[in-house]
């Protein structure tokens, strides 16, 4: 058989998964050593956002399909593990003619293909790797699902917070337009100011109406995830859920492995690999044993008769002497399919690490731009209140110091929303790429 085998000058399928890691990650977070969350999602201490989620995992379509495909992946693998199986196939007849004779048989028959080789058996392993691959898949589609839940249920609050904002900015440009319409009744100057008052009004009127339309577009992409009909009519609360202390210090880089995408993979290319192997066995001799039995005879009685019964056994080998290379082909096809998942593993591999590396350090960034931003924000609204008293005392009768002032406050305002709204995504983002909590155990 060695010699058989080397003479179809195949190589093995290869399964080195091997990726060099390091210990940490180096933009990993400078916080304290800690106790680890063992829930991302609890992590956040928010019930709108955890029932949100839920709603979403229990009724989005494209999940109960992935459930479905994992069904249909467990039938495959019983499917293969049926035919190492003995077959058997059992009838009966019977008859009678015009001259009132009858005749009756009773037929049984059996066959077997003993795995010498492990081909059956190959399949059958490569089909229990598809199993586990859909088992990761589903596993991951429920997590994608439940990052994109969050994500648009933060979406959702932000989106309602940046239409308050810009109510905010309407009321305040058309409280500034009364009072120097008033001035101008008064005095009879300013009629420029009116103009540039009057302007901001109409701007602060239009992108009042655009935020709102971003808030039903938000609600639209959550009612879709949750199964709901895109209405946008769904309500979050006012304020964004807290976010979780900084991530922990020292999470392994080993922790990635757990990620579904890449546990899938790595199940795809066992499961090339027995494929591969088998597709080499197919080349060898295949063994079949058969047996047949059975009972014929005018009365039902007979078929129960020993005298009556017949009974054969028969071996079969079968060996492809020539079929034009596709048996082959086939194995080297197989080789081939298995060395593309191989480096496709490898390639998935270092995207995760590039998608961990960039949360983390995207996590540290953020937090520091959010200390800087709610000084910004803190100051410009200081000079607001400065300029508009300013203005309203004729200590600067310049409009366009107020204007300017007001400008400076409410996109410093708008920009704190979408900051922390960032950090949150970026958080979720980061759960995502690292397959689930902090903890070095799978959910």
């Amino acid at each position: 058989m060695f010699l058989f085998w080397s003479s179809c000058g195949l190589q093995s399928p290869t399964a080195d998964l091997s990726i060099r890691t390091p210990g940490s990650w180096a933009a990993a977070s400078s916080g304290n050593e800690g106790r680890i969350s063992t829930g991302w999602l609890s992590s956040f201490s928010d019930p709108g956002l955890t029932r949100s989620v839920n709603e979403a995992l229990a009724h989005n379509r494209s999940l109960k399909a992935a459930a479905a495909r994992l069904r249909e992946a467990k039938e495959q693998t019983i499917i293969a593990r049926a035919r190492q199986l003995p077959q058997v196939d059992a009838g009966a007849s019977g008859r009678a003619t015009d001259s009132g004779s009858e005749s009756y048989g009773l037929n049984l028959a059996a066959s077997w293909e003993p795995d010498l080789w492990g081909r059956l058996r190959d399949l059958t392993a490569a089909a229990a790797a598809d199993e586990r691959a859909a088992i990761e898949d589903f596993r991951g589609a429920r997590l994608s699902l439940a990052a994109n839940a969050a994500k648009a249920y933060v979406n959702l609050i932000s989106a309602g917070q940046q239409v308050a904002d810009a109510q905010f900015t309407l009321d305040s440009f058309e409280k500034n337009l009364r009072i120097i319409e008033r001035n101008y009744k008064a005095t009879g100057e300013g009629s420029l100011d009116i103009q540039f008052a009057r302007t901001n009004v109409s701007s602060a009127q239009r992108s009042l109406e655009a935020r709102k339309l971003d808030r039903e577009d938000a609600a639209r992409t959550l009612e879709v995830l949750q199964g709901k009909y895109p209405g946008g009519l769904s309500q979050a609360k006012r304020a964004l859920p807290n976010l979780p202390g900084s991530v922990p210090a020292g999470i392994p880089a080993g922790l990635i492995e757990r990620r579904p995408d890449l546990a899938a993979a790595r199940a795809a290319i066992f499961a090339s690999a027995k494929r591969a192997d088998a597709a080499r066995k197919s080349l060898l001799p295949d063994f079949s044993l058969t047996g047949a039995g059975g009972a014929a005879g005018a009365r039902l009685s007979d078929l129960l008769n020993a005298d009556f019964l017949a009974s054969s056994i028969s071996s079969r080998v079968d060996q492809v002497l020539s079929d034009g290379g596709a048996l082959k082909a086939d194995a080297r096809a197989a080789l081939a399919r298995n060395d593309r998942l191989v480096n496709e593993y490898a390639q998935l591999a270092l995207e995760a690490f590039s998608e961990v590396e960039a949360t983390l350090a995207a996590d540290r960034s953020l937090a520091i731009q959010e200390k800087f931003l709610n000084d910004e924000v803190k100051q410009a609204e200081l000079a607001e209140k400065q300029a508009n008293r300013d203005y309203a005392e004729g200590v600067n009768p310049n409009i366009l110091s107020v204007l300017e002032a007001q400008r400076r406050a409410n996109n410093a305002r708008s920009a704190i929303i979408r900051l922390r709204n960032q950090r949150l995504q970026n958080r979720f983002d980061l759960h995502l790429a690292l397959g689930g909590d902090f903890a070095t155990q799978p959910e």
